[in-house]
């Protein structure tokens, strides 16, 4: 018996395999890259959740104190399971305490812009008109957390109201150092007297946000507050340069 061998590639017509044709292979991602993609991702969906619950927070309390809100309430809103909110604050007092941190960046902001401004001429009235324009457009940008400190500071938990007390202080500080570069008084004036001048500047430029806040928006109410802003802000400037420290005596 005889066997035909027969090429199988002749037979069909193929042409040989190209052996010198190198083969692709997927490699599988590295398990710690896959591991890093997430560990972002889960970070920057907590952050969302911390951003919306301090939202949220602000939203629920325009009409009422952080006193009469409920863990439930701000869960609700942002759309999570009572317990999500565990994940990010301990109990509405620590929520309330970083709502206080951030309220006090937008003033502090505003209160450096006012140090800083280059929009007067060098006198005391471009000096306080410029001021109080920079704190209307503050109080426009943050209107929340402008609200949120005036409500809180007379209405808050204690520990809330302790809070906001040591941040306004902490304000009355930096602005007494900057008072303090000033000639007019650099050697006049004690301590206790540039403390005293700041306190004063910082709760008129406090009070005048509220009553814009309290405005709700109507135009000739906030006109008519930053013209009585700018008035009290003179005077104080005004009798300020007649001071010295020795009078106290």
């Amino acid at each position: 018996m005889h066997f035909r061998c027969t090429s199988v590639h002749s037979k069909v017509g193929d042409a040989p395999p190209d052996r010198s044709r190198a083969v692709r292979v997927t490699r599988p991602t590295p398990p710690t890259a896959t591991l890093v993609r997430v560990t972002e991702t889960r970070v920057e969906r907590k952050e969302r959740t911390r951003r919306a619950i301090l939202d949220a927070a602000l939203e629920l309390c325009e009409e009422s104190s952080l006193v009469a809100l409920s863990l439930r309430q701000v869960a609700k809103e942002v759309g999570i399971v009572p317990t999500g909110f565990y994940r990010h604050f301990e109990s509405i007092e620590e929520l309330g305490l970083a709502l206080v941190d951030e309220s006090f960046a937008s003033l502090r902001s505003m209160l450096r812009a006012v140090r800083q401004t280059d929009r007067f001429d060098g006198s005391f009235a471009s000096i306080v008109d410029a001021s109080v324009d920079i704190l209307l457009e503050h109080v426009h940008a943050h209107p929340r957390h402008f609200a949120f400190i005036a409500r809180e500071r007379t209405a808050g938990q204690p520990s809330v109201r302790d809070a906001i007390r040591h941040e306004i202080e902490l304000c009355e500080l930096e602005l007494a150092t900057d008072i303090a570069k000033l000639p007019a008084v650099a050697d006049d004036w004690s301590t206790d007297d540039l403390r005293i001048l700041s306190g004063l500047i910082v709760t008129a430029m406090v009070s005048t946000a509220e009553q814009v806040i309290s405005g709700h928006g109507r135009r000739a109410v906030e006109e008519r507050t930053a013209e009585v802003a700018r008035t009290q802000l003179r005077m104080v400037l005004i009798g300020a340069l007649q001071w010295r420290s020795s009078q106290r005596s």
